[in-house]
């Protein structure tokens, strides 16, 4: 293993989109600088070390504590101000609400601040460098014989199929797309909607809402909860998709879009988090107004009637990425950052 320059804590066992984000940036990122990940529930193949190593790391020289919550946050203060580990703190914020106190008072400790969108950056109250997220345009990208993989995977090779991923709660507006397919499929025989993502306890009852409804419709074979999937079958969903629809209510920064475009796949989404920063309304995909099922069953209705359209979309949400959205680009912009406070540090 390389000299160890970075630290990236992830102090959540299960899969979020924050440890999605460690889990695809830290592989890009060491090739570009020493970046280890620490914490529970991570791919056994990441650079990684325990976190008894990462509070005990030899004082010789400055390395960077990337934090991306608050746990985090206070983990770094405590190994640098209890334990003086030499650790220069920096946090990631992708959040577009007030903070609390709390957060407020873990944030003036930081020795720099990244957001993942200009509105992020607002809420700071100091300054920041905006990052947007990018996505690994090598994993995700088409498939050469979608109608093979659908097979694969239990999904109807010839339907018209809309994806939704992430977790199902209100927040993500899976009501909302319920509702504009009910309005919109039986206009459209070969339309098909899958959801994939966890199902909390308290969201059970909001989701078996969902699934009555859409039986009570006639369409429960056609608007599907898989439930929680390993990633690399997520990655294999959005390649099987005709268009993929992000009505979320709000959203911190929201990466699924990115990661259905880079796959060939336009996008119906909110103007939430970044997406009117990512997506090209009628270009690459079309954006509604939060909460308005009215605008989002109109731009289903409009991409399930044009095939063409749909196809042309797709080649241009994939360009798109590729030329503005790559990892790469956004492992660079962060590594700056890094070496800017590890020289920071040696003054």
């Amino acid at each position: 293993m390389a000299e160890i320059e970075v630290v990236a804590p992830n102090l959540k066992r299960r899969l979020s989109g924050v440890t999605a984000t460690v889990v695809r940036l830290i592989p890009v990122q060491a090739r570009m600088i020493g970046i280890v990940a620490t914490g529970p529930g991570l791919p056994a193949e990441l650079p990684h070390i325990p976190l008894a190593r990462a509070a005990t790391l030899p004082r010789d020289r400055w390395r960077v504590w990337h934090a991306r919550r608050n746990t985090e946050m206070a983990l770094g203060l405590i190994l640098r101000h209890l334990l003086r580990r030499r650790y220069r703190l920096l946090f990631t914020s992708a959040a577009q609400r007030a903070h609390t106190g709390f957060t407020r008072w873990l944030i003036r400790r930081q020795d720099a601040l990244i957001a993942t969108s200009p509105q992020a950056a607002s809420y700071l109250e100091r300054p920041a460098t905006v990052i947007l997220h990018g996505v690994d345009t090598a994993i995700f990208q088409p498939a050469p014989r979608r109608e093979a993989l659908r097979r694969q995977l239990g999904l109807d090779p010839e339907a018209v199929l809309i994806g939704c991923f992430g977790r199902v709660r209100a927040q993500k507006g899976v009501d909302l797309l319920v509702e504009a397919a009910l309005r919109t499929f039986p206009r459209h025989p070969r339309a098909q909607l899958i959801f994939t993502g966890r199902i909390t306890p308290d969201n059970r009852a909001f989701a078996d809402g969902l699934i009555a409804r859409a039986d009570a419709a006639g369409l429960g074979d056609r608007i599907r909860f898989l439930g929680e999937i390993p990633w690399e079958d997520v990655v294999r969903h959005y390649q099987t998709l005709d268009l993929f629809a992000a009505p979320a209510r709000w959203e911190g920064f929201g990466l699924t879009p990115l990661e259905a475009m880079a796959c060939g796949v336009p996008v119906v989404a909110s103007r939430v988090g970044a997406y009117e920063t990512l997506i090209r309304d009628g270009e690459t995909g079309t954006l509604v107004a939060r909460d308005d099922v009215e605008g989002l069953t109109a731009a289903l209705d409009r991409w399930l009637s044009d095939d063409a359209g749909r196809a042309a979309a797709g080649l241009a949400a994939r360009a798109h990425v590729v030329a503005h959205h790559a990892i790469e680009g956004e492992a660079r912009a962060i590594v700056q950052v890094y070496r800017r406070l590890l020289d920071e540090g040696l003054r």
